[in-house]
């Protein structure tokens, strides 16, 4: 019976993915359109395409898992970090100018911006091969969090067919509807991700007594105590780290960025800023809420064999069937959400900026449609194909080399970015200085995390290469440093026409009273 109840929940599930994709097919016969949705797309779209890129099976499962067990209730901060520090704030300091400034400089994607920005195809090419790189385990680790939760609920199907079809029908969507698939697809999965994050807290507080019954046995547990129900947990520093890459982390993030060039108006970025805070809140919050609570079930994360991922499913497997196949729905929906955002900017990226600036003839619209759609097949097939080998016969360069692709990517883009939207100053040579650092970094923290290098005698090293989270935090916040001290020490690198770059910001605009007083 539990079978029967999960498995139509799926197959509405997909039924609307594949039909939202047809429908979406008159959006995406140009590359302007498939890759931004015709840059109109209105503000519900665009929060909840934002929201649903953040949240995936890697936080439901991975991360809140962990850190509820590493910090208790206390693990609530992350999410509330997200939401006004990787959503609100992001959403403030990176909406309007880089919809602005993007549009002005015609650039799709992040390469093409610091191509177009610095004016170096250099740039733009290596931009793209980073995307590229660090994307793909990023993406293969989306599937993971889901081969536990499948395995509770049905137990005699392989992870390997649920990695497949998952993979099958998100490439259907995208390849079809392209970035308005997308986005509408990522607002119905956003709405299952908020009544399904909601339905799983109320079911699992209940069974413990409500609130105050599951904070004291939280408090009192056999594997509790009163540390995790403290205000800020069992390891402050520890915690805030983690808030750090985890919000910080977004604003370089090519996929999360990628939203802001394809949102339509002054308008709605406003209320795009409302929203995503809102569902950030109540997706990430309750998430990491949830987590908090794992250990009131009779379970050791630290056995062998078992695992962080192990306690969000061991906490659902004493949940009702209906619960048990929302939550699927829910984990499915964060995972394909932002799949297909991930797959999108990689085949976007690797056909528009690494692929056509080597070309010595301009290749037409649909050319590079094609080429696009081929990558983005190519970008699912190998992630599922690594998703699927780390699942079987578990790979520790693989595991490792997801856990540093986030700190990959926003320490390489994350200061350049930023920079180059509000300071003229900001030069070539400061931007290949923070790819070279924030790669460098997380590639030096893969090295130490294998084992080949040691550096457990060396006081400082051995702080910031504990793990990817800490070296992570490190490559952002070194890039913020160096690239405003890079940039002074090499004016001779900056860019020509910087002043008609910015112009874009100066262009009058006419508004209603009630947004703006005037003189």
């Amino acid at each position: 019976m539990n079978t029967v109840i999960i498995s139509l929940f799926l197959v509405v599930f997909f039924a609307i993915m594949i039909g939202v994709g047809f429908y979406c097919r008159k959006n995406s016969t140009d590359v302007n359109g498939f890759v931004l949705g015709g840059r109109s797309v209105g503000p519900w779209l665009t929060a909840f395409a934002y929201g649903t890129s953040y949240f995936s099976a890697v936080i439901f499962v991975g991360y809140a898992g962990q850190f509820g067990w590493k910090f208790g209730v206390a693990s609530t901060w992350i999410g509330l970090g997200n939401a006004f520090i990787g959503s609100l704030l992001a959403w403030v300091l990176l909406g309007r100018r880089t919809r602005v400034m993007t549009q002005h400089l015609e650039s799709k994607t992040m390469p093409d911006f610091f191509g177009n920005r610095f004016d170096s195809q250099a740039l733009k090419i290596a931009a793209s091969c980073i995307t590229f790189l660090f994307l793909i385990p990023y993406t293969a680790s989306l599937y993971n969090g889901l081969s536990r939760l499948f395995a509770m609920a049905f137990p005699g199907i392989d992870y390997s067919v649920c990695v497949i079809v998952m993979a099958i029908l998100t490439a259907i969507y995208v390849l079809v509807g392209g970035y308005m698939a997308t986005a509408i697809n990522d607002f119905i999965q956003g709405v299952v991700m908020l009544f399904g994050i909601v339905a799983v807290i109320l079911a699992v507080l209940n069974q413990h007594g409500g609130l105050n019954g599951a904070m004291e046995g939280l408090a009192t547990g056999a594997n509790g105590g009163w540390e995790f129900t403290s205000f800020l947990g069992a390891d402050p520093v520890f915690l805030l780290f983690v808030v750090l890459l985890t919000s910080l982390g977004t604003w370089g993030l090519p996929q999360m960025v990628g939203k802001f060039y394809s949102i339509r108006n002054e308008a709605d970025i406003k209320k795009g800023t409302v929203i995503s805070t809102v569902f950030a809140i109540i997706v990430a919050g309750g998430c990491y809420f949830l987590g908090g609570f794992g250990r009131l079930y009779d379970i050791d994360p630290t056995a062998a064999g078992v695992g962080f991922d192990a306690i969000i499913p061991k906490m659902l497997s004493t949940l009702s069937p209906v619960i048990i196949g929302i939550v699927i729905v829910l984990v499915l929906s964060a995972s394909m959400s932002t799949l297909s955002s991930l797959v999108l900017t990689s085949g976007s990226t690797i056909t528009l900026d690494f692929i056509a600036p080597l070309r010595k003839k301009k290749a037409s619209d649909k050319g590079n449609m094609l080429l696009i759609r081929a990558f983005i097949a190519l970008f699912i097939i190998i992630s599922a194909v690594i998703a699927i080998y780390q699942a079987k016969s578990p790979n520790l360069f693989i595991a490792q080399m997801m856990g540093v692709s986030w700190g990959a990517l926003a320490g390489a883009f994350l200061a350049p970015f930023l920079y180059g939207l509000y300071w003229k100053g900001t030069t070539k040579a400061a931007v290949v200085a923070s790819f070279i650092f924030g790669v460098g970094m997380e590639l030096f923290q893969l090295i130490v995390s294998l084992g080949w290098v040691s550096v457990a005698n060396i006081p400082v090293l051995n702080f910031v290469f504990q793990n990817s989270l800490y070296s992570g935090v490190f490559a952002m916040v070194g890039g913020l440093l160096l690239v405003p001290i890079v940039s002074l020490l090499s004016k001779k690198t900056a860019p020509d026409g910087v002043e008609q770059m910015f112009s874009c910001y100066k262009q009058v605009a006419t508004v209603d009273v009630k947004d703006s007083l005037g003189k």
